[in-house]
């Protein structure tokens, strides 16, 4: 079985990442270095993207008791925070009585938004403490839940190929679920929610509240751990290694594989 080391490392050469992977763990404790992820940003999804595009940011931590600067949001959707009352009309048309009448026209209705706040069950953290940190300096095995990569659309639509070289199942290996920008990042994949499926591969965003930070020319590809050490193992033998020259087409300005 290949080690988290090796996972990473397959990952960063043959998808010929840009951006560092990460790993998402659970921790009844916070780690030492760690930085509170509000530090990093208020928004839990954007401080993902700016850990996974530098390299010298420390682990970031998010808890009950480690959550000042987070985002409402990303609170609720981490499971260390419940809903806002408001939540549904902000979603959907709006509502006078919450940031006067702001609506992100997500959902046709409040019952709507409603029922689709509900869609994912409970959601659980995977520990007191949530740590994301960057895939080369994890070691403890039984602590990593998901890895997560920010590739271009070509490398995550070659992820994609690559969960189906070993699954049979055609339309439900790998999903794009509605659902806020750290959902897709976190927890669906990190098995947080009750009603997302396991050993699936997970693409997103589909929040468009992020198109603002987030690169028009990339995606996010999360994975459990294990579905993600079996895409690794699969590398060699598949088409990302065996013809990498169709997998990644050279093209004027491209740069050259590492």
């Amino acid at each position: 079985m290949l080690t988290l080391a090796e996972v990473n490392d397959r990952f960063e050469r043959f998808v010929r990442l840009e951006r560092r992977p990460l790993f998402v763990l659970g921790s009844d404790e916070v780690p030492q270095g760690a930085v509170p992820m509000g530090q990093v940003d208020r928004c839990v999804a954007r401080a993902l993207l700016k850990s996974a595009s530098d390299r010298s940011l420390p682990p970031m931590v998010i808890g009950k008791d480690v959550r000042e600067r987070c985002c409402p949001g990303g609170l609720m959707w981490l499971g260390f925070a419940p809903a806002m009352p408001q939540l549904p009309y902000f979603l959907s048309t709006g509502t006078p009585d919450f940031r006067g009448g702001e609506a992100e026209l997500l959902k046709p209705s409040p019952e709507a938004a409603q029922r689709f706040l509900q869609a994912p069950g409970g959601i659980t953290p995977p520990g007191r403490y949530i740590v994301i940190s960057g895939a080369d300096a994890v070691t403890d095995e039984m602590a990593v839940r998901p890895m997560l990569v920010i590739g271009t659309a070509e490398q995550v639509r070659n992820l994609g190929g690559l969960v189906h070289y070993r699954k049979e199942d055609i339309f439900h290996s790998v999903l794009m679920p509605a659902g806020a920008s750290c959902a897709s990042m976190v927890t669906y994949a990190a098995g947080m929610a009750s009603g997302a499926p396991r050993d699936v591969a997970y693409v997103g965003p589909v929040d468009p509240t992020g198109n603002a930070w987030f690169s028009p020319d990339s995606l996010s590809f999360a994975a459990p751990i294990g579905l993600a050490r079996q895409m690794a193992e699969d590398m060699l033998s598949s088409f990302i290694v065996g013809r990498s020259n169709v997998a990644f087409p050279e093209r004027p300005g491209m740069s050259a594989p590492r």
